[in-house]
């Protein structure tokens, strides 16, 4: 199928949300799953999974993506106009929802934030009732992605909880610190206290992390069922 650029804007340095249409696409997909996108650069054919960054419905999509300075194909999205059209696949993946109403921990860091922005726009409409933590981690503030997104919906929903955490703070940074993982253990602790049962923990991220938040959970004893995690790397 072909998809065509919309628009698209700067999220953060060399980060970009882009804006597709597909005519022949009815967006028949489930919030969290990716897109292959195919391109023929210098007579080979490349091809790279983007995971989906808006809600179901419709026949348009959007994708949240890092410019790599070495890449092969992330130059040629970065340098698509309105109107510019490129090949794709899907939708595929498992990284989705599963128990509910079961509460959730969304934990990101970078691009991975993604999928969770297809599933919390697709939650906040459909499930407002399910309790939501956001734990998202960065290095600088700039690269929060979304982050006025999620300041809004934290204002709108009660059930949403918004935490970003900065390993590289400025000196006006008030907010959290370092990485994820603590604030992940932090997070479990609270609702234990509050006598709440366990969440399921969705993980998106670098292989670093997520294979060692993996390894915090299960020392924590959180059913090994309650971690669904994909890795960007």
């Amino acid at each position: 199928m072909k998809a065509y650029l919309t628009a698209s804007r700067e999220l953060a340095p060399n980060t970009r949300h882009f804006e597709f249409e597909s005519p022949e696409w009815s967006a028949r997909f489930v919030a969290g799953q990716f897109l292959s996108l195919t391109r023929t650069i210098h007579d080979q054919e490349i091809t790279r999974a983007y995971s989906i960054a808006s809600p179901p419905g419709g026949n348009q999509f959007a994708l949240c993506a890092n410019l790599v300075d070495d890449g092969r194909f992330s130059p040629f999205l970065f340098g698509m106009h309105p109107g510019d059209e490129v090949d794709f696949k899907g939708p595929y993946g498992a990284f989705i929802l599963r128990r509910a109403p079961a509460d959730c921990i969304f934990v990101a860091t970078g691009t991975g934030i993604a999928p969770f922005r297809s599933m919390l726009l697709d939650m906040s409409a459909s499930q407002p009732e399910r309790r939501i933590s956001l734990i998202f981690g960065v290095r600088h503030e700039y690269g929060l992605l979304y982050h006025d997104e999620w300041l809004q919906l934290a204002r709108d929903c009660p059930n949403f909880d918004y935490r970003p955490t900065l390993t590289r703070p400025g000196d006006a940074w008030i907010g959290r610190r370092g990485r994820v993982q603590a604030h992940v253990l932090a997070a479990l602790q609270e609702d234990a206290l509050q006598d709440r049962r366990n969440p399921d923990v969705y993980i998106c991220g670098l292989r670093e992390m997520v294979d060692d938040l993996r390894r915090l959970l299960k020392e924590e004893g959180l059913d090994r069922k309650r971690i669904i995690y994909e890795k960007y790397d």
